[in-house]
């Protein structure tokens, strides 16, 4: 268990939602499953809702563990889009086509969650009346039946055997024992499944490995090498040609991922910019920024850190999704 846990107030977990048609293209580079931006996007919007509904909570980070996805894709050795078929328009001709990816998803979301001031007060959630915590907990996940998760429809949850749907609003315990005890059984109710984790560190290994073979290796060339199978042709015993590949095994659950935006430009303001979608908020141009992550099982988190994600903006224009995952060592067993 990590020491910083010590510092998280609360944790609100809606396990097995259910997202139809989300957003499969993460980035113009990546796609398969929604960008990290879309959950964090998601939760601010969350909170708003929260505050306009007098809701004591402020959402700090979030987690996202995945059971199962459904990519709206043909398989094969080229895979295309599921795409829609539109309407002809005015002349009777076919209506052109924007390509986009959807998939079907059932997540199980966790924020960080702090209580907010009321009246002057911080508000006694964690400590006071359990059943109101469960009235919150249920509130807030009828709140998500009117909001879209990366552009797709929140579905009511479906329970079954083995799977528990029931929202909960839990404080996080001061004792270090207690909140070992606490971190194991959840992560043992996130069975099974799969959470994505930052693995910026992948990035830099890989970068020095790089330069040692060819000193003007950038990191794009780490990350375009991290995020495909690189096969080599040698031969064999026999003087036979073969053909290998320098990703080990395990290695696919490493995947490329977008992290957030750089800016392009100065800092506008609001209305100076044509066309911009809101004319009262400060405009820049900016453009994506992008790292690796790795999709590992929640058995191995070794603290709630590892699995949440919260947003950084720096003065350089710099807008980036950070994580709080360490790995462990290599000769570290995980508990």
């Amino acid at each position: 268990m990590k020491p910083q846990d010590h510092e998280i107030d609360g944790l609100l977990i809606l396990p097995h939602v259910r997202v139809q048609n989300a957003n499969a293209i993460s980035s113009p580079l990546t796609h398969g499953f929604p960008s990290m931006t879309a959950f964090l996007g998601f939760m601010w919007a969350l909170g708003r809702k929260l505050a306009a509904a007098g809701i004591p909570l402020k959402l700090k980070k979030v987690g996202v563990i995945c059971h199962w996805h459904q990519e709206q894709a043909r398989e094969g050795y080229v895979r295309t889009f599921h795409l829609t078929r539109n309407p002809v328009d005015k002349d009777g001709a076919t209506a052109a086509i924007v390509e986009e990816g959807r998939i079907h998803l059932d997540l199980t979301l966790v924020f960080q969650v702090g209580a907010v001031q009321q009246a002057g007060e911080i508000h006694p959630l964690f400590g006071g009346d359990e059943a109101r915590r469960r009235e919150i907990a249920w509130m807030i996940r009828e709140l998500l039946g009117s909001m879209r998760i990366a552009g797709g429809t929140v579905l009511p949850p479906k329970p079954g055997p083995g799977i528990r749907v029931t929202p909960t609003l839990i404080g996080w315990p001061d004792q270090e024992t207690e909140r070992q005890a606490l971190f194991r059984r959840l992560r043992r109710q996130w069975l099974p499944g799969f959470t994505l984790v930052s693995r910026d560190d992948l990035l830099q290994l890989r970068l020095e490995q790089l330069r040692l073979q060819e000193p003007g290796a950038t990191t794009l060339d780490a990350w375009l090498d991290l995020s495909r199978f690189n096969y080599r042709s040698g031969r064999d015993e026999k003087d036979r040609v073969v053909w290998t590949h320098d990703r080990p095994q395990g290695a696919g659950w490493i995947v490329p991922i977008p992290v957030g935006y750089a800016a392009l430009s100065d800092l506008h303001a609001g209305g100076q910019v044509a066309n911009a979608r809101d004319q009262s908020t400060p405009f820049r141009f900016v453009e994506g920024v992008y790292s690796i992550g790795q999709w590992i099982s929640p058995h191995r988190l070794q603290g709630v850190r590892d699995l949440l994600w919260w947003g950084e903006s720096h003065e350089d224009g710099l807008y980036r999704c950070c994580n709080g995952y360490e790995p462990l060592p290599v000769d570290e067993d995980v508990e």
